[in-house]
């Protein structure tokens, strides 16, 4: 009796029927590169009409960015957006609860007060509030509709800094207030509810469960405010306060020279901007570190590592740009 052998199948083929293995070779992709090269040359050109064109005028520029006057300027315009980042986001934060308290009444005043300083432009405002003695001439204390046990005259009290200062903390505290709301409304609520299950207060709540999550999604917007702010304070020269455009514009009134006076403020508000934003990005990677275990990588790392990766593939055997 003779046996047969089992046929033996066939594996999968890795490669092409003569045996011969395909280079592999990175996808292509000239129009991207081109895109791109077109964009740089865009950039030259502008960057060259800068440096070459008279009507820029940086002679005067050089002359006049760093001067005592113009330091002094963006000192008030720092102090400015500090004190108004601060109370704005405080009583933000304070208007916030009230939209989201249980109690109607609560939730209609604060509803209103968003609703009313949404509303009225910011250079209104501070102009209402620069002129608040004509109004009022004297505030008290005491008791409603009875006696006053203590009262004081405005004009003396509330000064053209002061007045810039609650104006714009006032502006900013609507616009904070949405913010912080849409970050704690955005956590998922059956987090809290497991966090009542065990016992945990209401308090520790909302200071290690429900803040943590919040801030990731409140410091984006957060950060947009306090950038838009920074370059709101621009409106306070409507009350003759030195701050950075307001002395800008008293220099090259004297001096006639507009274009490169402006882009000495331009480049005051560029650079703070830009240290403003750095501090947003070391913030934020802060607050991720729950979420994301690599952080997400930042603009001169993703510049080294497009460098890196163009270096590979120029250098690799089989060539080819990806």
């Amino acid at each position: 009796m003779t046996t047969t052998a089992p046929e033996q199948t066939a594996g999968p083929t890795t490669g092409p029927p003569g045996g011969t293995d395909l280079p592999v070779v990175p996808a292509r992709h000239p129009w991207r590169w081109a895109a791109g090269a077109a964009a740089l040359v865009l950039v030259a050109q502008f960057l060259h009409g800068l440096a070459t064109n008279p009507g820029w005028d940086w002679p005067t520029f050089r002359a006049h960015f760093a001067t005592d006057t113009i330091l002094r300027a963006v000192g008030t315009t720092l102090q400015l957006t500090f004190w108004a980042t601060l109370l704005g986001f405080a009583l933000g934060a304070a208007v916030a609860a009230l939209r989201l308290s249980r109690s109607a009444i609560l939730q209609t005043i604060g509803w209103t007060y968003i609703w009313a300083f949404r509303s009225i432009p910011l250079i209104v405002q501070l102009v209402f509030w620069f002129n608040l003695s004509y109004l009022y001439r004297r505030f008290g204390l005491g008791i409603p509709f009875g006696p006053v046990l203590w009262e004081f005259d405005t004009v003396h009290a509330l000064g053209a800094l002061g007045a810039a200062v609650l104006g714009l903390a006032l502006h900013q505290a609507a616009y904070a207030a949405e913010i912080i709301r849409a970050g704690v409304i955005a956590v998922d609520t059956g987090q809290l509810e497991a966090a009542a299950a065990l016992g945990i207060p209401r308090l520790r709540q909302a200071r290690r469960i429900v803040l943590p999550q919040a801030m990731r999604g409140i410091l984006p917007n957060a950060a947009n405010e306090i950038v838009s702010l920074f370059k709101a304070t621009s409106v306070v020269y409507v009350m003759a306060i030195g701050e950075l455009f307001y002395q800008v514009q008293v220099v090259y009134g004297r001096t006639g020279r507009v274009v490169p006076l402006l882009m000495v403020a331009t480049a005051w508000y560029v650079l703070l901007t830009t240290l403003l934003s750095i501090g947003q990005y070391r913030v934020e990677r802060y607050f991720a570190r729950g979420t994301d275990r690599t952080p997400p990588p930042g603009p001169l790392q993703r510049a080294r590592a497009l460098v890196r990766r163009i270096t590979e593939t120029r250098l690799s055997p089989s060539g080819g740009l990806r």
